[in-house]
């Protein structure tokens, strides 16, 4: 797969060389390429922002200079991600979906947003684009964004993962799956034990112990 993101804050996409998604661009399976903003301003002050047709606070980001970017990074199979708090809701099928693609640009406005019409553009190009929000606030600017639907898109591409199992007994999988609680060494911590099923050895009992768990989880987040 390969992601593109354009920023006027590259800096911000540093960890992407780190733990998973350093080792997938070393292995092949994701190449990233992150795309300054303002190198395609067309003014001496490398202005990307204007003031809003009709008034209102905050700036828009301008068309012309999102134009001059995308342009040279769109292609016929290219999937456009728009992050706004406007947007879709963020979710575990999202991801999926987009798991599968073969090229995402993430276009990372800030300040009021960026100028619709290079949504309203890109759409009439016959591009697929999505206005996308990864929860109901208001971020700085869609860098953030962009970094929590890389990681959550990329650790379901084939490969990325060291055991694929853990994709199956994840929370927020197909089935709205919330995981049940893990535990590991030592028995004993500050006073609190594991619970003795999972040291039973009996696989099948503790099956059912995760099963009913995961259950109970999900009752206490409706």
């Amino acid at each position: 797969m390969k992601i593109d993101a354009v920023t006027i804050f590259p800096e911000y996409f540093s960890p992407l060389k780190l733990s998973l998604l350093g080792k997938a661009q070393e292995a092949g399976l994701v190449e990233f390429g992150i795309h300054d903003l303002r190198s395609y301003a067309t003014n001496v002050h490398n202005q990307v922002d204007d003031t809003p047709y009709g008034g209102g606070a905050g700036m828009v980001m301008m068309p012309e200079v999102w134009g001059q970017a995308l342009d040279k990074l769109m292609e016929i199979d290219s999937d456009l991600i728009i992050l706004t708090p406007a947007g879709k809701r963020f979710s575990q099928s999202m991801a999926a979906k987009f798991s599968t693609a073969s090229h995402l640009v993430f276009a990372c406005g800030r300040y009021e947003g960026i100028d619709d019409r290079v949504r309203q553009y890109y759409q009439s190009k016959n591009f697929r684009v999505h206005e996308v929000s990864i929860g109901d606030y208001v971020l700085g600017g869609g860098e953030v964004a962009s970094l929590v639907m890389i990681e959550a898109i990329t650790r379901l591409i084939p490969g990325v993962l060291g055991n694929p199992e853990s994709l199956a007994q994840e929370s927020h999988n197909e089935q709205d799956y919330l995981e049940y609680p893990n535990f590991t060494k030592p028995a004993t911590w500050r006073d609190i034990s594991v619970p003795e099923i999972l040291l039973s050895g009996n696989h099948g009992e503790i099956a059912k112990w995760r099963a009913a768990q995961a259950v109970e989880r999900g009752k206490s987040n409706l």
